[in-house]
């Protein structure tokens, strides 16, 4: 998603500064957290092949971790390769349907904050620095972030809380 703008949500991911991602991340967070406040109705799947609000942000949560130790591995290694990960074992594993919505959204805050504080401090030629997913896909700094942000935002879209454009 970072040639053209997502056909479902909309999202062009090249329509802001790569600087504005930490500010992005912190945005959405806040957005999550109305999601998480509309009671029992963030439990129910819209479909049974869809994912709760709740489960969403479960998985947008450990997606912020997740990414947090992947910049670090690309701000601290010379072009790494990230370790795979099944986010639908981890949503099985971790018990996404049963999680308490408010710690969800505080843990949801919390890793945003982590992820972009650490955005923050990216510069110059930093932007640049490589790195590559388990099944190949290589990214800089800089499409990483493009590629990251529009996660958290397409699944505000999901749950029916629009997201940015």
């Amino acid at each position: 998603m970072i040639e053209k703008p997502c056909p479902e949500c909309g999202f062009d991911t090249s329509s802001f500064e790569r600087e504005h991602v930490g500010q992005m991340i912190r945005d959405n967070a806040a957005a999550w957290r109305a999601v998480l406040e509309r009671g029992d109705v963030v439990r129910q799947r819209p479909r049974d092949d869809c994912w709760s609000a709740l489960e969403y942000a479960c998985h947008v949560r450990d997606v912020l971790d997740l990414y947090l130790v992947r910049l670090g591995l690309m701000l601290d290694e010379d072009d790494p390769q990230y370790p795979n990960w099944d986010q639908d074992a981890t949503a099985i594993e971790k018990r996404y349907d049963a999680d308490d919505p408010a710690g969800v959204v505080r843990d949801l805050e919390a890793a945003a904050d982590r992820l972009a504080d650490r955005f923050d401090t990216v510069s110059g030629d930093q932007w640049d620095r490589p790195g590559t997913r388990s099944d190949g896909a290589r990214f800089t700094i800089e499409t990483f972030a493009r590629y990251f942000i529009h996660d958290p935002i397409h699944h505000l879209h999901d749950v029916g809380a629009g997201g940015e454009r």
